[in-house]
């Protein structure tokens, strides 16, 4: 027996104790703490009615379900998983789960929130004391941690004379979940800037960097970005999920015909696919998602971005880097002298780099990049407006991709409400046609909301836009002939309206009024 126990003696170091007093059938609310989680290989699931259940990964020893099982209190069902299925249920787990702000803030269990961690930040004259570090380690920590939870895609930092504020961005909207005092400023701001390698007596100038961290097992990329101030300098933290990086095209929400246009430009050997949209609308994850169908191995794929996102195993990707002179367009212009097959380029913003993009087209290259447009057919008459000739455009342009993000409505409390008169009116529905509202839940935080999903226009280049490109047609004929049988950006937007997806005010956000009356 002395032997059976030695996993457990070693396991309870890690803070396994019995789970509280319980009454009644239901199962008592009880964690395993994630060092020993991960160290033996053990993570628990959802219960099954009155069952515990745990995952114990493939090769891990299974002494340590005794120390599980005297540390549940009760019988449970074990299921064995492979390590890379064990590995996603603990980022899961534990970097998705509610305590994940507390424990990597260092307070979990003493009680303290954010707030009060602020609180305990030294002044601004106390910054070179290295022992009070601590405060601004836990609540950067606990900042980070807390917006993975949430799905933040943005941390916003802001210093004002009464005070520092922390905003971040949930499903495209900015709110605000810390005030702290003006002196926090300083040091908060330090902290980022040497956990990012920046410069931190340069206070005059922006300055860009990035931070890579490990929460629970989940590998997140931040970009932080400063800016100086009246007050202080402003920070920018992006939390780009690596896990974004390997998404297939069919979890992307494309409507099936926008997925048909999509894999079928993609099957061509050479030509300019475009993917537009405003910042914040996903094209850089199509982006990611396309090379990542490409990416079989038999392909020499290359990239020329600003910043690179996300890392892609297989894939050669370039930053753009002005202060060296490499521009997009000079990158592409040393890409193109490495024998690639498939390129892409962050974004086509000049008239050099739109002119090397159709050039590397016209020689066998397939060529995948973005443009800000509104719509898909203005990608048409922006590369124009970018002195591209229309005949090569004509020839060279494969298909355009536009698209948005819109607020998906959570699924627990949406409320059903007939449409009142003007969204009516905006969206081309039926008065009293009965769409969804948002109530407010324990699951959504109170906004009704989570998540978003896209919206999607696609525009294949068939003949007649060849001829209508070659002629000079304008936009609305262009649309006119693209639109007849796919859906438009309003009319995918009115169908996630109607499906309950979204709300009418989400729709007519993001479709310009003429789009919406057409």
């Amino acid at each position: 027996m002395s032997e059976l126990h030695s996993v457990p003696a070693e396991a309870g170091t890690l803070g396994l104790r019995p789970p509280p007093e319980h009454s009644g059938s239901a199962i008592p609310i009880v964690t395993v703490p994630y060092a020993f989680a991960r160290k033996f290989g053990v993570v628990l699931l959802e219960p099954d009615g009155d069952r515990f259940r745990v995952a114990l990964r493939e090769g891990s020893d299974p002494r340590a379900l005794l120390e599980v099982r005297r540390h549940l209190g009760q019988a449970m069902a074990v299921e064995s998983v492979s390590a890379a299925a064990f590995d996603k249920l603990l980022s899961d787990r534990y970097a998705l789960g509610g305590e994940a702000a507390a424990a990597a803030a260092g307070s979990l269990g003493l009680g303290d929130d954010l707030a009060l961690i602020a609180g305990d930040l030294p002044t601004a004259d106390d910054l070179l004391d290295s022992s009070d570090d601590a405060p601004a380690i836990r609540l950067i920590n606990g900042v980070i941690a807390d917006a993975v939870r949430q799905g933040v895609s943005d941390i916003h930092v802001e210093p004002y004379e009464s005070g520092l504020i922390v905003r971040m961005r949930i499903d495209g909207v900015l709110r605000e979940t810390l005030r702290m005092p003006a002196h926090v400023a300083p040091v908060l701001v330090s902290r980022i800037k040497v956990m990012a390698r920046l410069d931190i007596a340069e206070r005059r100038v922006p300055q860009d960097g990035r931070i890579s961290l490990m929460l629970g097992g989940k590998l997140l990329d931040v970009r932080v970005s400063t800016l100086p101030s009246r007050a202080g300098e402003r920070v920018v933290l992006r939390i780009l999920d690596k896990e974004n990086a390997g998404l297939d095209l069919a979890v992307l929400g494309l409507s099936p015909t926008a997925e048909a246009v999509l894999h079928d430009a993609l099957a061509e050997p050479n030509g300019i696919i475009l993917v537009t949209g405003p910042t914040g609308s996903g094209k850089t994850t199509t982006l990611y998602s396309s090379l990542r169908l490409l990416n079989d191995g038999s392909r020499n794929i290359l990239t020329v971005e600003d910043p690179v996102e996300y890392a892609i195993e297989g894939v050669g990707q370039t930053q753009v880097n002005p202060k060296v002179g490499l521009t997009f367009a000079a990158g592409l212009r040393a890409i193109l002298r490495q024998d690639p097959d498939v390129v892409m380029v962050g974004e086509i913003r000049d008239r050099e780099t739109a002119e090397i993009a159709v050039q590397a087209s016209l020689t066998g290259h397939l060529v995948l990049s973005t443009v800000h447009t509104n719509d898909a057919v203005g990608a048409i008459t922006r590369m124009r407006d970018m002195k591209v000739e229309p005949f090569l455009l004509a020839s060279t342009l494969r298909a355009v991709i536009a698209q948005r993000l819109v607020r998906r409505l959570c699924p627990e409390c949406r409320l059903a409400e007939p449409a009142s008169e003007q969204a009516a009116r905006l969206l081309g529905l039926q008065p009293g046609t009965i769409v969804y509202e948002p109530g407010g839940c324990d699951a959504c935080g109170q906004t009704g909301f989570r998540g978003r999903v896209g919206v999607f226009e696609a525009v294949r280049i068939d003949d007649t836009i060849r001829r209508l490109i070659n002629e000079g047609g304008d936009e609305s004929a262009i649309a006119r002939h693209a639109f007849a049988k796919a859906p438009s950006l309003a009319a995918a937007a009115r169908a996630l309206v109607a499906a309950g997806e979204t709300t009418p005010e989400e729709a007519v956000r993001i479709t310009r009024r003429e789009q919406v009356d057409a």
